[in-house]
């Protein structure tokens, strides 16, 4: 980030290359649109490039872009509770009741796939358990699980005290715990 803000433009392309698939996940997971996962993710970039004075050198930039990708899901959300949407779990045919889905088709990079992932019902209950989460939860445990952020990192990104975070960590899982529990999850 420092030699892009120095003038060196092309090594925007490298930070983009570097943090994009996981700024698009972290947003598809919020958002659960693709299409706005996607328009939310140049977003992000975009506010990089306006507000690349704005940078902290002493901050780490993936805090930085998840804390613009963090703020853009918040206002796509609460802009889309007004509108009607199709769950990206909701079978794609509407003569189908258990049919493929939305999910079916994007790609999945989760660092948590694991045997029990190739099991369609834990696959779906484990989708269901994270959209059940509050917000505050799930992005938290998002963040932490599947970015790998550390808990200071998220505080920053989401900005409130680090036991604050911790918190509902520890709530996001007693909740997936609870509710994958007759898979085994403990």
């Amino acid at each position: 980030m420092q030699r892009f803000r120095s003038g060196e433009r092309a090594v925007f392309r490298l930070l983009v290359a570097r943090h994009q698939d996981r700024v698009f996940h972290f947003i598809l997971r919020q958002v659960r649109q693709p299409e706005t996962a996607a328009e939310l993710v140049q977003e992000t970039f975009l506010r990089i490039v306006k507000n690349a004075d704005s940078f902290r050198a002493e901050a780490r930039f993936s805090t930085w872009v998840f804390t613009i990708a963090r703020n853009l899901c918040v206002d796509a959300l609460r802009r889309q509770k007004h509108r009607n949407t199709v769950a990206l779990d909701a079978p794609l045919r509407s003569d189908e009741s258990d049919g493929a889905t939305m999910l079916d088709r994007v790609k999945d990079l989760d660092p948590l796939q694991d045997d029990r992932l190739g099991d369609r019902r834990f696959s779906a209950a484990l989708r269901e358990a994270l959209a059940s989460l509050p917000s505050e939860q799930r992005e938290v445990f998002l963040m932490r699980e599947l970015e790998g952020l550390k808990f200071r990192e998220i505080a920053d990104v989401v900005g409130v005290p680090e036991n604050t975070v911790k918190s509902r960590m520890r709530y996001a899982l007693e909740a997936l715990r609870q509710r994958l529990g007759v898979f085994g999850v403990d």
